[in-house]
């Protein structure tokens, strides 16, 4: 076993290195936020020790991953892969679980600079890794927010949702994959796939609603194609991509594409 998965590391490693090599001999410019995400992933898979009789074990218990977004929004975009569901911590967490090593207290971090150290081993993200004591977050607050969301225009996997998530996604199908099944995302709210013209207007990764601290609720539009709007009291409201998100009211009509849903919340 250990030596598979020795094998398995040492393939990642060198498909790193020829990444990397063919970046700078391409001048193909930075990475997209997908390739840093599992250009990361990749990082932690290496520091993953076989400990004998087909056992495995992560030495750390502190992931940070620095990632360089020259503008705002490049920031966006890296934050929308890398902070969406699943997050990064998610993805770490299900990636050592399944090496079969304990992940208790696990705590990662992303932060964001506008320039790349020279000194980073790759010249768009760096990863460091710790282990020191770390600290019980203080337990969350029980979720005071309660969101209906009743879809009036188009067809979705059910009539109505009532959720308490802090982070709501909705796009057509339940799970979004990239071109090799890996899980990009997870939508809440789903429109069904060949289901119509309406449907079809309705990107796979379209929006969110982000439920804060601050008591209110957001909507973004996550770079959809057809577009995300609110209409409240009969005007329209449109939602750039990557805006930090119009802050929605009950009774809003949230308008995806052509799709509609109608919320009612106590905010």
């Amino acid at each position: 076993m250990d030596i598979l998965f020795k094998a398995r590391q040492l393939e990642s490693r060198l498909a790193r290195t020829v990444d990397r090599a063919a970046q700078q001999w391409s001048k193909s410019g930075p990475r997209g936020p997908l390739e840093v995400l599992h250009g990361i992933l990749d990082a932690v898979d290496e520091r993953i020790e076989p400990a004998g009789r087909g056992t495995h074990v992560f030495p750390f218990n502190t992931i940070t991953a620095t990632i360089a977004a020259g503008s705002p929004d490049a920031r966006v975009r890296f934050s929308g892969v890398v902070d969406g569901a699943p997050s990064l911590q998610e993805r770490i967490s299900r990636k050592l679980r399944d090496a079969g090593c304990l992940v208790s207290g696990l705590l990662v971090k992303v932060d964001y600079v506008a320039e790349a150290d020279p000194a980073w081993t790759s010249p768009d993200y760096h990863v460091e890794f710790s282990h020191g004591v770390v600290q019980d977050p203080p337990p969350e607050p029980s979720a005071l927010h309660e969101i209906t969301l009743t879809i009036i225009n188009g067809s979705a996997g059910q009539p109505a949702y009532a959720l308490t998530l802090d982070r709501i996604n909705l796009g057509r199908c339940v799970e979004v994959r990239d071109s090799r099944n890996r899980l990009l995302r997870t939508n809440h709210v789903t429109f069904t796939d060949a289901a119509g013209a309406i449907n079809e207007t309705v990107s796979r990764s379209h929006a969110h609603i982000d439920c804060g601290a601050n008591g209110g609720c957001r909507l973004y539009d996550d770079r959809s194609a057809h577009g995300t709007s609110i209409v409240r009291n009969g005007k329209t409201i449109t939602v750039p991509a990557g805006s930090r998100g119009v802050r929605l009211q009950s009774g809003d009509e949230i308008v995806l594409g052509e799709a509609r849903l109608r919320l009612f919340c106590a905010l």
